[in-house]
Formats: structure tokens, sequence, C-alpha cells
């Protein structure tokens, strides 16, 4: 019994190592493409529909507000994004998409990807 627990466990832990693996060279393929990381590609689509604080962007991007500031100041350096100034709050910032940003993410929406063999059953094509 104690061999079929390690066999899967062991054949899990390969699964999870392909889809990291698969993860990977996706995101160097993306980069080349577009000239983003797959976090600056994300944050792009999480602001194709409204504005997000960075607080909030940290949440939908499921990263640490350390990590999506370093996204952000990046995307912002690309000039891709622009900050808002909050309407009730000015000391409340948000983050939108500029016109440049906005033709980045069709330039990525009207792309074809070459989606990895082991991520296909996770991605809804």
């Amino acid at each position: 019994m104690t061999d079929n627990i390690n066999n899967s466990q062991v054949r899990t832990l390969c699964q999870i190592r392909d889809v990291y693996r698969a993860i990977y060279e996706f995101e160097l393929n993306f980069q080349q493409l577009y000239d983003l990381g797959l976090n600056e590609g994300m944050l792009l689509c999480s602001l194709n529909a409204q504005k997000y604080s960075s607080n909030e962007l940290a949440g939908v991007l499921g990263l640490s507000n350390s990590n999506t500031s370093k996204v952000i100041k990046s995307v912002e350096k690309k000039g891709l994004i622009r900050r808002i100034v909050g309407k009730e709050d000015k000391r409340q910032m948000y983050f939108a998409l500029t016109d440049l940003g906005k033709k980045k993410l069709e330039s990525i929406k009207c792309a074809e990807f070459d989606i990895p063999e082991t991520l296909k059953p996770v991605v809804e094509l």
C-alpha cells in the first residue's frame, strides 16, 4: 500500500513539474512576442474592463502587494497604464489602460497562442 501512495504522490509531483515547465515555456514565448512578462499581460487583461487600485490588482492577480507594485511600475514605465486619483479619497490611486495599453492588449487578443499540450486541458480555447 505504501508503494501505491508513493507512486501516486510521485506521479502527481511529476505532473505539477510538467505544468510548471509548460507555463515557463509559454511565458518565454509570450515575452518574446509582446515584450511583456506573463504578470504584465495578466495585469493588462485585468484592466481591460475597469480600473483597479494596487491592492485590488494584487487580489485579482494573486500576487503579493510588493510583486504587484513591481509589475505596475514596469507596465507604467512602458506607457501601457496610467494613474487615476480617487474621486472621494484623493489619496487613493487607481490604474487604467492608456491608449497604447489598449492597443497592446488588442494585439494580444488577436494573436493565436501556441498553448503547450500540458496546459490545453486547463485553458479554455
